[in-house]
C-alpha cells in the first residue's frame, strides 16, 4: 500500500518538473524574441530622457500652463478634422461629372465651404499655436532647443505655398472646364443657308436644348464662385465662333479675300456682290441672331451685366462680320462707272434691310470695331453713289465729241443710257436712290425734294438726245444721216413705250419720236434708192423699125447706168445697219418695192432689146428675183453689237465704256411690230414723190449744252471731296 503511493508521488513529480522543464523553455523562447524589442527600448530611453528633460518646471507652473495648451490645441484639432475631410472628397471629385453632374456640383460646393473654413481658421489656429509657444518660452517651461524647434515647425505651415487641398480643387475644376467644352461642342452644329435669307420665319431658335442650357449655367456658376469666367468665356467663343465659320465655309466665301490689286472695275466681282447681299443676310439674320440668343441664354444670368453681349461680340468680330464690311469697303473702292452706281445701290439696299438688325445685335462699347466699320462702309456707299449719280450728265454731255456709229446703227450710249435711266426709274432702284440722295443731303444739311430725281434723270435723257441731233448731223452722207436719225428715232420710241422714262417724257413726246422716224424713213428712201427709178426712163423709146437701133442704144445706156448707180448704193449700204429687225425688214420690203417692180416692167418691155445683143450680160446683169435677194440682205445686224447694263466684255473689263458706246451701234430687243406688213403702191409713191412734212429740229427743243471740255474717259471720273456732316450710327441718317 505504502509502496503504491511512492510510485503516485515520483510519477506526479515527475510531470510537474517536465511542465516545469516546458515553461522554462518557453519563457526562454519569449526572452530570446523580446530581446530585439529591449534593445529599441533600450535605444529610445535617452531620445524620451531628452524629450523630458527640457520640460524643468515645478509641476504648479506646468499646472497652470496646461489650461493655456489646451486653448490652443483646439482650434488646430478642428482645422485638422475639416482636412481629414477635405480628403474624404477626392473620390467623388477625381470621378467624371458627367455620370451625375448635379452631384458632383453639391460635393464641388463642400470642398469650396471646406477650403473657405480652412483659409479662414489655419492661420487663425497657427497663431494660437504660435502664441502658446511664445508663452512656454516666456515662462521657461523648456529649454530654447525645444522651444526653437517648435517655432521652426510654426514658420514651416505659415509659408506653405502649396494649397491645402493638395490640388483638388483645381483638378475639379478643370474636369468642369472639359465638361463644360464637351456640352458646347455636342449640342453645336453648323447652320445651312435657307433659300430665302430675309425670311423671318426661317430663323432658328436656341439651338442648345433647356437641360443643356441649365447644365452650362450650374457650371460658370461655380466657375465664376471660382474667378474662372474667362476660362469658360474663351472656351464659349471658340466653340460657337467655329461653328459660325463651319457655317459660312459652306458658302465658299473666298471672294471675302479679295484685294483691290485683283480687279480693275466693278463688272469684275459683279457676282461676287449679289452673293455677298444674300450670305450677309444668312450670317446677320440667321447665324449671330441665334448666337446672340444663346450668349443671352447661357450667361444671362452669370457674371456682370454685359457679359453676354460681350462674348457675343467676341464670336461675331473672329467669326468673319468684318470681312463682310471689307469686301463692302473694296467695292467703293472700285473704278467710278454708271454699272457701280448700280452695285452701290445693291450694297446699300442690303445694309438697309439690316439696319435694325445691325443696330440691335452689334450694339454697346464691346462692338465698337463693328460700329465704326460700318458707318463708314455706308458713308462710303452714299457718297460713291451720289458722285456718280449727279456726274452722270456731265459724262453724256461729254460724248458730242465723239464721232456716230459709221454703220448708222443705234449708237451703244443710246441703247445704254435708255436702259440704265429705266433701271434707275424701276421699283428695284429708284426707292433705294432716293433714299440714298435724302441722306446725303441731309448730312449737308440740305432738303431734298421728289422731283429732283426726277428732273435729273430727264437732264441726261435731254443730253442724250442733244447728243443724237449732233451726231446725226455729221455725217457726210445724207442718206446715211437720214438712216442714222430712223434709227435712232424708232428705238427710242420701242424702248420707251411702256416705260418709267417714257411715261415721264410723256405720251406726245413718244409720238413725236414716231413722228420723226417716218419722217427720215421717207427721206431715207427719197435720198437714196428713190433715186434709180428715174434712170430707167421709157423717153425717146419708139419700137419701129426704123428707131430700133437707136432704142436699143438708149436701153443700154439706161441699163449701164442703173447698174452702176445700184452696184454702187448697193455695196455702200450693204456695211449699214437698221438695229431693230422689223423695222429692218419693213425698209429691205420698201426698197424692193421701189426697185423691182420698176424693173421688172422695164425689162418686159425693153429687156428684148438688149437680150439679143452679143454683150447683153453686161447690161442685163440682174433678173428681178437676183434684185430682190441683193435688197433683202441689206441693212443686216452685225454681230457683237447688243449692249445691256449687265455686258460683260472678252478681257471682262469695261473700259471707256461711255465712249466706246457713242461710237458703236446696238441691237437692243425689240418686243414689238412697227408698221403695216406691205405698203401700198400709194404709200409707196407718196414716200418717194409726195411732199415731206417739216418737222422742227431737235436741238430746238433740247436745253442748251453746256461746253464741251477735252476728251476724258467717264469711266474714270474724278473723286470729289466728301463734304457734309459726319455719318450718323443709324444708315438713314438720324440719331439713334
Amino acid at each position: 500500500m505504502g509502496g503504491g503511493r511512492n510510485v503516485e508521488r515520483l510519477v506526479a513529480v515527475r510531470r510537474s518538473l517536465r511542465t516545469s522543464l516546458d515553461r522554462s523553455r518557453a519563457l526562454g523562447a519569449a526572452l530570446a524574441r523580446a530581446g530585439p524589442r529591449l534593445d529599441e527600448i533600450r535605444q529610445r530611453l535617452p531620445l524620451m530622457e531628452a524629450a523630458v528633460r527640457p520640460i524643468r518646471a515645478d509641476r504648479d507652473a506646468l499646472a497652470d500652463a496646461g489650461g493655456h495648451i489646451d486653448r490652443a490645441v483646439v482650434p488646430a484639432a478642428a482645422v485638422l478634422k475639416v482636412f481629414d475631410a477635405v480628403h474624404g472628397l477626392e473620390r467623388s471629385l477625381l470621378s467624371d461629372p458627367r455620370a451625375d453632374l448635379p452631384g458632383y456640383l453639391a460635393v464641388l460646393k463642400h470642398l469650396e465651404e471646406a477650403l473657405r473654413f480652412l483659409s479662414d481658421n489655419c492661420g487663425l489656429a497657427v497663431q494660437w499655436l504660435d502664441d502658446i509657444v511664445d508663452y512656454v518660452d516666456d515662462q521657461t517651461l523648456a529649454d530654447q532647443r525645444f522651444i526653437m524647434g517648435l517655432k521652426s515647425c510654426l514658420d514651416s505651415l505659415k509659408s506653405a505655398p502649396s494649397p491645402l487641398d493638395g490640388g483638388l480643387l483645381a483638378a475639379t475644376l478643370d474636369k468642369l472646364e472639359s465638361e463644360f467644352r464637351l456640352l458646347l461642342a455636342e449640342h453645336t452644329t453648323p447652320l445651312p443657308m435657307p433659300p430665302d435669307t430675309s425670311d423671318a420665319s426661317t430663323i432658328s431658335t436656341s439651338p442648345i436644348p433647356v437641360l443643356v442650357i441649365n447644365k452650362l449655367r450650374a457650371i460658370l456658376e461655380r466657375m465664376t464662385a471660382n474667378n474662372l469666367l474667362d476660362r469658360c468665356l474663351s472656351i464659349f467663343v471658340d466653340v460657337r465662333g467655329s461653328n459660325i465659320r463651319a457655317s459660312l465655309r459652306a458658302l465658299n466665301l473666298d471672294y471675302l479675300e479679295i484685294t483691290p490689286n485683283e480687279f480693275n472695275d466693278v463688272q469684275s466681282i459683279e457676282g461676287y456682290i449679289e452673293k455677298w447681299g444674300r450670305h450677309l443676310q444668312f450670317a446677320v439674320k440667321h447665324l449671330f441672331e441665334t448666337e446672340l440668343k444663346v450668349c443671352i441664354e447661357v450667361f444671362e444670368q452669370t457674371g456682370p451685366p454685359d457679359v453676354a453681349v460681350s462674348c457675343f461680340a467676341d464670336i461675331a468680330a473672329r467669326a468673319g462680320i468684318l470681312g463682310f464690311l471689307r469686301f463692302g469697303t473694296i467695292v467703293t473702292e472700285t473704278r467710278k462707272d454708271p454699272i457701280k452706281l448700280l452695285k452701290l445701290l445693291d450694297v446699300f439696299a442690303t445694309l438697309n434691310k439690316l439696319r435694325l438688325d445691325f443696330n440691335r445685335l452689334f450694339r454697346g462699347k464691346d462692338c465698337v470695331e463693328i460700329q465704326n466699320q460700318t458707318r463708314d462702309l455706308i458713308k462710303r456707299v452714299i457718297d460713291g453713289a451720289c458722285d456718280i449719280f449727279w456726274e452722270l450728265l456731265h459724262q453724256v454731255e461729254l460724248q458730242r465729241q465723239m464721232p456716230p456709229p459709221s454703220d448708222g446703227a443705234v449708237p451703244r450710249l443710246v441703247s445704254f443710257i435708255t436702259e440704265y435711266c429705266n433701271k434707275l426709274l424701276s421699283d428695284e432702284y429708284q426707292p433705294v436712290l432716293t433714299q440714298v440722295l435724302i441722306i446725303h443731303r441731309s448730312w449737308k444739311q440740305e432738303k431734298f425734294q421728289e422731283e429732283m430725281l426726277t428732273d435729273a434723270i430727264l437732264d441726261i435723257f435731254k443730253a442724250l438726245e442733244a447728243n443724237f441731233d449732233i451726231w446725226s448731223k455729221s455725217y457726210g452722207d445724207t442718206s446715211l444721216s437720214f438712216l442714222f436719225a430712223m434709227n435712232t428715232h424708232w428705238h427710242f420710241y420701242k424702248n420707251l413705250k411702256g416705260t418709267r422714262l417714257g411715261e415721264l417724257l410723256g405720251e406726245a413726246k413718244l409720238k413725236e419720236h414716231e413722228q420723226y422716224k417716218d419722217y427720215y424713213a421717207a427721206s431715207f428712201l427719197r435720198e437714196s434708192w428713190g433715186k434709180l427709178p428715174p434712170l430707167l426712163s421709157r423717153e425717146g423709146l419708139i419700137l419701129f423699125s426704123g428707131g430700133r437701133v437707136k432704142a436699143r442704144d438708149l436701153v443700154k445706156q439706161r441699163l449701164k447706168g442703173f447698174n452702176e448707180s445700184f452696184n454702187e448704193m448697193y455695196h455702200k449700204q450693204l456695211s449699214w445697219v437698221i438695229s431693230d429687225k422689223d423695222l429692218r425688214e419693213k425698209m429691205c420690203q420698201l426698197v424692193v418695192q421701189t426697185i423691182v417692180p420698176s424693173y421688172r416692167s422695164y425689162m418686159q418691155n425693153y429687156g428684148p432689146l438688149v437680150e439679143q445683143d452679143a454683150s447683153a450680160s453686161k447690161y442685163a446683169k440682174y433678173t428681178p428675183q437676183s434684185l430682190e435677194k441683193m435688197l433683202g440682205s441689206l441693212f443686216q445686224h452685225k454681230p457683237g453689237r447688243t449692249m445691256s447694263l449687265s455686258i460683260g466684255h472678252s478681257n471682262g473689263k469695261l473700259n471707256s465704256v461711255m465712249n466706246n458706246l457713242s461710237r458703236s451701234a446696238s441691237t437692243a430687243v425689240i418686243l414689238t411690230v412697227w408698221g403695216v406688213s406691205k405698203f401700198s403702191q400709194v404709200e409707196l409713191d407718196a414716200c418717194l414723190h409726195g411732199p415731206v412734212a417739216v418737222l422742227p429740229p431737235l436741238s430746238s427743243r433740247h436745253h442748251v449744252p453746256m461746253s464741251l471740255p477735252g476728251d476724258r474717259d467717264c469711266f474714270h471720273l474724278t473723286r470729289l471731296p466728301l463734304q457734309g456732316k459726319p455719318i450718323k450710327t443709324s444708315m438713314d441718317g438720324s440719331d439713334q
